[in-house]
């Protein structure tokens, strides 16, 4: 038996809100995880709840320097040899 399909529309019991919200952020952050390992692709999650705290997941890299990495168009082929990895975006 599967689970029924969930009807897209905001949730509006306050409570069942938040708790969907956070159980699937954890299971966002797990895929994300999951996908990274498996794939070995490099992975960026941001996400802000509805009071504006700040959740993410991100893989070798801290996020902003994943973004400027994608941004630039360059690869990376080994941490060391990155040319951003050692420094901190501006």
């Amino acid at each position: 038996m599967g689970r029924g399909k969930v009807q897209m529309k905001r949730i509006e019991n306050k409570i069942s809100r938040q708790v969907t919200f956070s159980k699937r952020r954890s299971g966002l952050l797990k895929k994300a995880h999951e996908i990274s390992v498996l794939c070995d692709a490099e992975v960026a999650v941001i996400v802000f709840s509805t009071v504006g705290k700040l959740f993410e997941y991100s893989t070798d890299f801290s996020i902003p320097n994943m973004i400027l990495v994608a941004h630039l168009g360059l690869r990376r082929k080994h941490p060391s040899n990155h040319p951003v990895s050692s420094g901190t975006v501006a």
